[in-house]
């Protein structure tokens, strides 16, 4: 039987697009074998692989720009601007201390070491600590140390983690990117020949350069490692920094997965038994 591997990707608040995806392929009855993330990804497929699903969308549609702002805390001396004691309660209150091997699906989250720029991936200890590690935006989150690692967000390294997938067994991967918008982000940031900008200030040109960058990254990794289906939800028009847009995302990731179906369908074999 063909083993599935879900591979889910890095974008931050964009990441609720993970659950609509997620939902298709369960009210398709495509059972997911492996899970491998990065970043929010990690998040979301811990939580897929764990079976909390349902407890992560509950957070992600109710969640509001002021308890977005509660979950801060300064942590400038720990190398980010938010701390991550709040962060890791509120993932302690649903993990616990479960262990990546205790989970019911295996389960990778990938980082990427500081100190010698390696990818690292993340598929044995404590759960908690593996997402934290994955989704240690530099100069945001801090990272994770351990004896001789720095560990930080693994989307510099790995931003969709087909491999990891693959190594936990799977023998078809379904990728979820959702840094392959940029077309729509950079309209999102007034960049469009139809508005006849004259004058672009530098911070806006800095974040189209890093958009591009995420994206021209994605494309590199999917073009080595590639998944049998990627699916690419548009969602370049939301703030990646939004975390409050769930119900949105979780509706385009569904749309993106809907039109990805019918290839899901043939590379697993069931749409010829549909047909039959």
């Amino acid at each position: 039987m063909t083993r599935i591997g879900l591979a889910l990707g890095g974008g931050a608040g964009l990441g609720w697009a993970h659950i609509g995806v997620v939902r298709v392929l369960e009210e398709e009855g495509i059972e997911v074998d492996t899970v491998s993330g990065t970043s929010i990804g990690s998040i979301v497929g811990a939580c897929v692989a764990a079976g909390l699903l349902d407890e992560l969308e509950s957070i992600a549609r109710d969640i509001t720009l002021r308890e977005m702002l509660a979950l801060g805390e300064f942590g400038i001396g720990s190398g980010g601007l938010i701390g991550a004691g709040k962060i890791e309660k509120r993932l302690r209150d649903h993990f616990g201390l479960l262990l990546i091997e205790q989970m019911p699906k295996p389960f990778a989250a990938i980082a990427a070491d500081i100190y010698t720029g390696a990818r690292i991936v993340l598929d044995e200890g404590d759960v908690v600590t593996a997402v934290r590690a994955s989704s240690a935006v530099p100069g945001v989150l801090p990272p994770v140390k351990t004896d001789r690692l720095l560990l930080a967000d693994g989307g510099m390294v790995d931003p969709v983690p087909v491999q990891a997938a693959r190594d936990l067994g799977a023998d078809l991967v379904i990728a979820v990117d959702l840094q392959g918008d940029y077309q729509g982000r950079a309209r999102r940031m007034g960049f469009d020949p139809a508005l006849q900008r004259n004058h672009i200030a530098a911070i806006r040109m800095a974040r189209a350069g890093w958009s591009l960058a995420l994206q021209a990254l994605s494309r590199a990794r999917l073009e080595i490692d590639r998944p049998e289906i990627t699916i690419t939800p548009r969602i370049g028009h939301i703030d990646m920094a939004d975390f409050t847009r769930a119900d949105e995302l979780i509706a385009l990731g569904r749309q993106a997965a809907e039109e990805a179906l019918p290839l899901i369908l043939a590379a697993t074999g069931r749409g010829e038994r549909m047909e039959a």
